[in-house]
């Protein structure tokens, strides 16, 4: 891979990633645009990695609000009087919704990373979540429901909807703030709760990548191409957070939803006449 390549999808990744229109299948289909073999162990292990980039943005963005959650859990776990605070309560909420995308995760890792890999999943993903994004924004408006209410019953469900995020095109994201939204939270709430809940499954996942696909990477599009990818995806990936955060707040996600679906449909065009070949 050529450095102007890893740049280009650096910034991808760094704008999409907690962006609700999938930073996996920008990803995938700039990649074939570039020529790449998208299933291809290299490029995938590659996709996965260079998010640890962008997560590394936002947990610095959140570092205050992280380091006082993570302060209280572990008080908690020894001291009773600290069990009594919402930040106990909460980090226990966050871990517990981390799980269902963990465990899916590693039963299905082969599959969503061969077969998945399709750009067929990609452009049904985009088109197909814009509508259940669409339905879960227009039931925002009613939505009163903020941080502080935040149960572990509602990061579980979060959490199991997360774990459709596997699926390229449907959007980590996309998922988590859909279901956030359907259980009755306000926008600026789910979309932060939406961060916590990522920041552990995607750095889990970039890792394993490191770990398990070293090889991989070494041999095909190289570690200085991923490393340069990874360091542009956290420059751009924290202005990304930090726009999100400021948008949400007097905007609804009609601009998104506007935007994967017509990028899906016209995919799914370029698919359907033999353009361009899904894999």
């Amino acid at each position: 891979m050529a450095w102007w390549q890893a740049i280009i999808l650096g910034v991808i990744e760094g704008i999409t990633e907690f962006l609700p229109i999938s930073s996996t299948g920008h990803l995938t289909i700039a990649e074939k645009l570039m020529g790449m073999k998208i299933d291809d162990p290299s490029v995938v292990a590659f996709t996965a990695v260079i998010q640890i980039g962008a997560i590394l943005a936002a947990v610095i963005y959140f570092w205050s609000d992280i380091w006082r959650i993570l302060q209280v859990w572990w008080c908690g776990l020894w001291w009773k009087r600290a069990r009594r605070k919402f930040d106990y309560k909460y980090g226990w909420a966050i871990i517990i919704g981390s799980i269902p995308i963990a465990v899916v995760g590693l039963l299905f890792k082969h599959e969503v990373e061969t077969v998945l890999r399709s750009l067929w999943f990609v452009a049904i993903g985009l088109v197909g979540w814009s509508v259940v994004m669409w339905l879960a924004d227009n039931r925002a408006v009613k939505n009163k429901r903020n941080e502080a209410e935040t149960s572990w019953k509602d990061t579980l469900i979060i959490g199991v909807g997360q774990c459709l995020s596997l699926i390229p095109g449907i959007s980590r994201s996309g998922a988590t703030i859909s279901v956030g939204l359907f259980r009755g939270f306000d926008r600026v709430s789910v979309t932060k709760l939406s961060f916590f809940l990522g920041i552990p499954a995607l750095m889990a996942a970039g890792l394993l990548e490191v770990v398990t696909k070293y090889k991989h990477i070494s041999g095909g599009v190289g570690w200085t191409s991923t490393i340069i990818a990874t360091v542009v995806s956290f420059g751009v990936g924290y202005v990304a957070v930090s726009w999100l955060l400021k948008f949400i707040q007097s905007n609804n996600f009609r601009p998104f939803i506007i935007y994967r679906f017509t990028m899906g449909l016209f995919l799914l065009i370029l698919l359907g006449v033999g353009f361009i070949s899904h894999v």
